[in-house]
């Protein structure tokens, strides 16, 4: 019951946090240091899809060296692709699965299951998140319902974050085209 008591609070937290924030990096950063420290695993990573390259791009991961963020690209299509169109998927022996793209740099970074969730927002991809654990972990319906909650709820505050700093973008284009308008308009004005 503990355990269940925790993420509920882990939930809460990271929903009161991300409502306040407005960077959509901080939402990632946020959601995969609540995941990782809430369920006690090794590591946690949030990617979001790039439609042109059908790459998974880090947005962030917390836990996890610097040589394995740097491994190579993450195709869409070929790491886990399953979890990205179906939906969670559970990897309980990384050397054992060929749904991953890198099983030797998992291995070697002491990786040994994987939980990759995807992060949909109004019917559209947004990217995925992973929980690695060091030790073979059969993932509950509970662990992957934790993570599915926090992904969705981090995927709809990172699209609104976005929203949100393209219209602060426009609005100061619009102010700086209103400014060079007023401008022109006043030099134009005989005295």
């Amino acid at each position: 019951m503990e355990k269940r008591i925790i993420n509920y609070e882990t939930m809460l937290k990271v929903a009161k946090a991300i409502s306040h924030s407005k960077d959509p990096e901080e939402v990632a950063l946020m959601t995969v240091d609540s995941i990782k420290t809430a369920l006690n695993v090794k590591g946690c990573s949030l990617f979001l899809f790039n439609r042109q390259t059908n790459e998974l791009e880090l947005a962030t991961s917390f836990g996890l060296s610097d040589e394995y963020i740097n491994k190579g690209p993450v195709s869409a299509l070929r790491s886990i692709a399953q979890s990205l169109e179906d939906g969670p998927v559970a990897i309980y022996d990384v050397m054992d699965d060929p749904r991953l793209q890198y099983p030797e740099e998992a291995q070697k970074e002491g990786i040994s299951s994987i939980l990759s969730v995807p992060i949909v927002v109004g019917g559209n991809l947004l990217g995925a998140v992973r929980v690695y654990t060091s030790e073979p972990w059969e993932f509950t319906l509970d662990d992957v319902n934790f993570v599915e909650a926090l992904a969705q709820i981090a995927g709809g505050a990172i699209n609104m974050a976005r929203y949100v700093k393209g219209l602060k973008s426009s609005i100061e284009v619009l102010k700086t085209m209103k400014e060079v308008q007023t401008q022109r308009l006043t030099s134009k004005t005989p005295l």
